[in-house]
């Protein structure tokens, strides 16, 4: 093995996945109502949204509402939301031909407090320029960086 491999062998997940902008890893972030991380989950950069709202979902304890970008528009994410006792706020896609009696514009203009969460995750080089090779490594580094936020909250 050469000695700046950096330990990363076969058989160990990366999460580094081929999308049209070249090989990309992506988080997906859950926040509270103040844009402070709550859980996240990294993935390769051909993952939709979709695939892992259900898991992030579940991490949200209680909330009256669950804001959202139209990367999460499908039926089965709205009700697992009304499941949780939460109102949707999830625009529409564009083709969409269904009502969306629950969306309320104010309420997702409050959805920048996510963006700003990403924001605040990129100062951090480390995340921001993916240096390590393998997932365990990167989210580590991600949860180290969500801790440093939360203790500039207190």
């Amino acid at each position: 093995m050469h000695q700046h491999a950096s330990g990363a062998r076969n058989g160990f997940e990366r999460a580094i996945g081929q999308s049209r902008g070249g090989r990309t890893t992506k988080i997906h972030l859950a926040t509270d109502a103040n844009g402070l991380p709550i859980d996240f989950k990294i993935t390769g950069g051909q993952v939709h949204d979709s695939q892992v709202a259900e898991q992030l979902i579940e991490t949200v304890e209680k909330a009256d509402y669950l804001i959202a970008d139209k990367g999460y528009d499908a039926e089965t994410i709205r009700i697992l939301i009304k499941n949780k006792n939460m109102i949707p706020i999830i625009p529409m896609r564009s083709n969409s031909k269904r009502l969306n009696k629950e969306f309320d514009k104010y309420l997702y203009r409050l959805r920048h407090l996510v963006e700003n969460a990403f924001a605040r995750l990129k100062h951090f080089r480390a995340i921001a320029t993916r240096f390590d090779k393998l997932a365990r490594n990167y989210q580590s580094m991600i949860y180290i960086a969500c801790m440093f936020i939360w203790c500039k909250a207190k």
